[in-house]
């Protein structure tokens, strides 16, 4: 059974094992971003765990892949679960609006590990986090893929997203093309 679960101490042992066999829970960072969970669960995993789970907003600023610090927005990060850990799935969100600032991608974001890919972890996972985004009343979420990853492409769409644009990322992300979908809450 796949479920999402709410970052704990419990589970983090399976969290830190996965990022220790070279997994990331950043598309984007990648490698970077493993090395700096490992250092932060090391250093202290309480407040690891903490940061992940900030609906609030209330830590501090965020960096962004070019260095430049914004505001954080409220979000917390659900780990995949089946009885270990088998990724990662996050949800940012601005108070009010369905509307992102331009430097955010997306309002979900996901990765499962390598091993366990291509089973609907991430079908599942999506469709679990999107009762998460209806609870805080946006009218939509959007979700942004790299054109060629029709395997995020068909988890998006297996969960109700349509294709609205095709975009250049900001500098920061590299300004590579993706696809912007949304999905009706």
């Amino acid at each position: 059974m796949i479920e999402i679960v709410k970052p704990a101490l419990e589970h983090l042992p399976s969290y830190k094992a996965a990022l220790e066999r070279g997994w990331s829970p950043d598309n984007v960072r990648l490698m970077d971003a493993t090395r700096e969970q490992l250092a932060a669960i090391e250093k202290d995993p309480v407040a690891f765990l903490a940061d992940l789970d900030d609906p609030q907003a209330k830590g501090g600023p965020i960096s962004l892949p070019d260095g430049k610090k914004v505001p954080r927005l409220p979000g917390f990060r659900r780990w995949i679960w089946d009885g270990e850990a088998s990724g990662s799935i996050g949800f940012r969100w601005q108070k009010g609006t369905a509307e992102l600032p331009p430097h955010v991608l997306g309002h979900i974001g996901y990765s499962v590990v390598p091993w366990k890919r291509r089973r609907g972890y991430a079908t599942e996972a999506l469709r679990l986090m999107l009762d998460e985004a209806r609870a805080v009343g946006l009218a939509h979420v959007e979700i942004t893929a790299k054109p060629g990853n029709p395997a995020s492409h068909k988890v998006i769409l297996a969960n109700g997203g349509k294709l609205v644009e095709r975009f250049f990322e900001d500098a920061a992300y590299g300004g590579a093309e993706s696809l912007r979908f949304r999905i009706e809450l």
